[in-house]
């Protein structure tokens, strides 16, 4: 554990009391020094004491007790690293050199395996890492595998309860529109059946333009009841909600989902509503969309021309649902890092869909179970970058630079 105090004869350290370990034959070939070297490193600590317990190479699965951390399982990424292609200054990574030695300030160079730089790198200008347990714990490095949960949103607008003398007279006169053709249905001149059946279709027609879903109409044709409360609201009945969703929310909200509503009028009181259509018709001025909610009003509280806050609660089902803090947006494309084991780390390209509560909607790019690091990315994507640049300039000039 305390490779600096030596002793010429056996006994134990005065400063962790464990037992001295005889030290190696220095007369060694060169060969045998770098078998050693490239094999028998220690997993977790890099150290290069012999017979350290945690030395490479260990086979997946095999526990092993560690002087330091404690108990450990080696997992199947856990291989020695092999050959040292180079060695790169351990403040500059761009500068390089074919063997070891030191920097101006004393500190040693730092060997790079072939192991972490074999493979194409699957993101344009980014490439792999491979991190050593002391430095995953020195950025706070975290991961938690990928999986799937239940995803819902609450699409928040403002809105007013419903005064709209123009829709009630739309709504009448398809209703005498349907009376007129019930009276003529069995009149034999094709011309009065073609006429009647005409305005009834104008008034459909009408009606759809002012937001009303077809099964609003179909329901109405089947009631001889007129819309008083788009002119009275009066107790004992139901209003109608005129909400404003967003443009880029249009594709959440469809008519049958819940909606809470709150009124400043009435502090700490809420109102549950459903949606019962949504306006065809975008707004050019306000880039906005019409959300009809019917909501029972049997006290009387809502008054018309009312203003309330409406929260639609949309249920997007059970998604793969990577964590927000996991994907990085460069503009271009968005990008999150895999914990492959071992230390090694993974760009991967990904695609997300909706954002609910604190996670993206993953539609492509990582495979159910495979783990994401959700902390630390900033700090590994630099170095992914930065390696991926080294790489290219390395690739272009064929030689490192000294």
């Amino acid at each position: 554990m305390h490779p600096t105090y030596t002793s010429p004869k056996p006994g134990d350290c005065p400063i962790c009391n464990m037992k001295l370990i005889p030290m190696e034959d220095q007369t060694q070939s060169e060969d045998q020094k770098k078998t050693v070297s490239l094999a028998k490193v220690c997993l977790l600590h890099n150290c290069k004491m012999a017979n350290c317990p945690m030395e490479l190479p260990l086979k997946p699965g095999e526990k092993v007790t560690c002087p330091v951390c404690g108990t450990h399982v080696a997992e199947a990424a856990e291989i020695a690293k092999g050959e040292i292609l180079y060695y790169r200054h351990p403040m500059r990574p761009e500068v390089t050199s074919p063997a070891p030695k030191k920097d101006e300030m004393g500190m040693d160079y730092v060997p790079v395996y072939a192991e972490e730089t074999e493979g194409e790198a699957k993101v344009p200008g980014q490439a792999g890492l491979v991190l050593s347990a002391e430095k995953r714990q020195m950025i706070g490095l975290k991961s938690e595998p990928l999986g799937r949960r239940e995803l819902k949103i609450k699409v928040r607008a403002s809105g007013r309860v419903a005064y709209d003398p123009d829709l009630y007279n739309a709504i009448a006169e398809y209703h005498e529109a349907v009376k007129a053709k019930e009276k003529v249905k069995n009149s034999p001149w094709p011309d009065v059946l073609n006429q009647a059946e005409a305005l009834v279709r104008s008034s459909v027609l009408r009606l759809r333009q002012m937001g009303l879903s077809q099964d609003q109409i179909n329901e109405m044709s089947r009631s001889s009841e007129q819309s008083t409360n788009l002119l009275l609201g009066e107790p004992g009945g139901t209003v109608w909600v005129y909400a404003q969703i967003y443009e880029y929310e249009i594709g959440l909200v469809r008519p049958g989902q819940r909606v809470d509503l709150t009124t400043p009028a009435y502090p700490g009181r809420s109102f549950s509503g459903v949606v019962k259509a949504v306006d065809p018709i975008l707004s050019s001025e306000t880039r906005s969309l019409k959300v009809r909610i019917e909501v029972p009003n049997r006290e009387g509280f809502l008054k018309l021309e009312m203003y309330v806050n409406a929260a639609i609660m949309v249920d997007l089902g059970m998604k793969l649902a990577v964590p927000e803090s996991a994907v990085l947006d460069t503009g271009e494309r968005r990008i999150v890092f895999l914990d492959l084991g071992g230390g090694r780390i993974e760009p991967r390209e990904v695609k997300v869909g909706q954002e609910a509560q604190g996670f993206y909607e993953l539609l492509s790019g990582i495979e159910e179970g495979e783990r994401v690091v959700t902390s630390a990315n900033f700090l590994i994507d630099s170095e992914s970058r930065l390696k991926a640049a080294i790489s290219g300039r390395k690739d272009k000039k064929g030689e490192h630079r000294h």
